[in-house]
């Protein structure tokens, strides 16, 4: 049986709802949209991702047996609402930026229509998604940039939340990175895994050398030796010696990691092992990888900056109702005034404006029809009449996501704190 994602929502959705059928207005139209009014942490770009899993987790929110009998144990809602939502089906449309897109404060990454009942009950589901996914993807964008043509594996699952863990190798692998060290993430998404031994392979052993030679022993020269257990040098003097000129790489994970490389390298070298390749963990962010740029680094393992987004760990996305129909059936735009937290009101549109380079120009956001020449619509039909048709593979979003950074403005890849590279303007 397939698990209901109907509860991962907050209390007042469905009190809300409650009093909306109780008044008449819960079968109004409306539209409600995803967006951020700024971009966190100074970033200069976001990265879209979390929409598949979106769509995915919309076709599953169904309130069943045990779900209404909670609720009503619990006394969360009253018996009209609870047979409301025994019938619930999504049967809206949403529109949204495609996964491993960029966006820009006031883009609105996702838009859901349908009458207020349907579309208000979505909000904690989407956003406690989209959150968490384009943080990481976001982090993980900038970290790719740092590394260059470095391959980076994500292994942040023994950081974070089981499920995140398995959300955030996905996330990450849209941005960029080559691999995960989550089986889960393997199974499920499809992102391609790695992974070899820790310390504790090698404590484990009676020596260092018996280690090596098991690991070499089961899975060949070409594997990878963790060489920083004990000592470097002679791990690594070891390591050849047993595997021969082919092994395959070693890992540092202690120390300062843009000097041990070096020596490493020199070393691998005067021992003929020109093809080993060096690989570097130890609590890795974007900062840490553009150090090591010029160090004779073949790749990186990140786990906790990722995971968390590298400090950031939110994407600051908020779900607001923007339009509304009203007694008349006209649908309106409707926003808040907030003091801090105003909202544009209005069905919009979004189109991306090149320079004659090929660079991002501008976001453009319309609500008046307006289709601006040369813009590029970033809308696309995800779900029509509650089905979905939006779905894709994960490597179309990653493809999209090498695609967008290389049309980003050169400022967008600068990791210092600043504000949005490309202006969002309104029209």
């Amino acid at each position: 049986m397939t698990m209901s994602t109907a509860l991962l929502t907050d209390h007042y959705e469905l009190t809300m709802l409650q009093a909306a059928l109780q008044s008449g207005a819960a079968h109004r139209r409306a539209v409600f949209e995803v967006f951020a009014r700024h971009l966190p942490g100074g970033r200069r770009y976001g990265v879209v991702a979390g929409t598949g899993r979106v769509l995915d987790e919309l076709e599953r929110f169904r309130f069943g047996e045990e779900e209404l009998t909670y609720l009503r144990e619990h006394q969360v809602v009253d018996e009209a609402t609870l047979a409301f939502l025994a019938d619930y089906r999504f049967s809206g449309s949403v529109y949204g930026y495609r996964e491993g897109d960029v966006y820009f404060p006031g883009s609105p990454i996702m838009i859901v229509e349908g009458t207020f009942a349907e579309t208000v009950v979505l909000e904690t589901l989407t956003l406690s998604i989209l959150n968490h996914d384009c943080a990481m993807a976001s982090a993980a964008s900038r970290m790719t940039n740092a590394a260059g043509n470095r391959p980076i594996i994500e292994m942040g699952s023994r950081r974070t939340h089981e499920s995140a863990a398995v959300a955030a190798a996905r996330a990450a692998y849209i941005a960029g990175f080559a691999s995960t060290s989550n089986l889960m993430a393997g199974r499920v998404y499809g992102v391609p895994t790695a992974g070899t031994a820790a310390h504790a392979f090698t404590l484990l052993h009676d020596s260092e050398r018996a280690a090596f030679e098991a690991q070499i022993a089961s899975f060949g020269p070409e594997t990878t030796l963790l060489v920083d257990t004990y000592d470097v040098p002679e791990a690594v003097r070891t390591a050849v010696e047993l595997a021969g000129p082919k092994l395959g790489a070693v890992r540092i994970d202690s120390g300062d990691l843009a000097a041990a490389a070096q020596e490493v390298r020199e070393q691998l070298d005067a021992l003929g092992a020109f093809n080993t390749r060096i690989l570097v963990t130890s609590d890795l962010d974007e900062y840490a990888i553009a150090a090591l740029a010029v160090a004779p680094v073949d790749g990186y393992g990140v786990g906790t900056s990722l995971v968390t987004g590298s400090g950031v760990p939110t994407a600051a996305l908020v779900y607001k109702l923007v339009a509304r129909e009203t007694a008349t059936g006209k649908l309106e735009a409707v926003a808040k005034r907030s003091v801090g937290k105003p909202s544009r009101g209005g069905r919009k549109e979004a189109y991306r404006l090149l320079d004659d380079a090929g660079h991002i120009e501008t976001e453009l956001i319309t609500t008046g029809g307006l289709v601006p020449e040369g813009g590029i619509p970033l809308l696309h039909e995800l779900v029509r009449d509650g089905e979905v048709v939006g779905r894709e593979p994960l490597s179309a979003a990653r493809e999209r996501h090498a695609l967008a950074v290389t049309a980003l403005p050169l400022e967008a890849l600068h990791l210092g704190r600043g504000y949005a590279a490309v202006p969002t303007e309104f029209a």
